[in-house]
């Protein structure tokens, strides 16, 4: 079993930036994949980033590409998200996922969630 937490969401202006991290407890993180997805108000959960099991491999939904950074620290058993340039479009609860071993995008396909940090950001 993986338990895992967010922290770092909260509300910040347009153009800013803000660094997600997700810490797990319960198993070791360095045999799966981790991945970021996000869910706005009314709306469906959206994949936003995903990382392999060594960080040897990154990718990026359409919204993040350019702008957000997938990063792992398997020694911590952690996962960040740097989010820079941030803009409303952006505001939504963002939520860590693992799944072993296979990489994916796809929500479904992930077995562990964290409760989700709330990220608002302010024209």
């Amino acid at each position: 079993q993986v338990q895992l937490v967010e922290s770092g969401g909260g509300l910040v202006q347009a153009g800013d930036s803000l660094k997600l991290s997700c810490a797990a407890s319960g198993r070791t993180l360095s045999q799966f994949v981790l991945g970021w997805f996000r869910q706005a108000s009314g709306k469906e959960r959206d994949f936003v980033a995903a990382i392999s099991w060594n960080g040897g491999r990154t990718k990026y939904g359409d919204s993040a590409k350019g702008r957000f950074t997938i990063s792992r620290d398997n020694a911590k058993n952690t996962v960040f998200l740097q989010m820079n340039s941030l803009k409303p479009e952006d505001t939504a609860v963002y939520y860590c996922a693992a799944r072993r071993l296979a990489f994916g995008t796809t929500a479904s396909l992930y077995d562990y969630w964290g409760q989700g940090t709330q990220v608002t950001v302010s024209s």
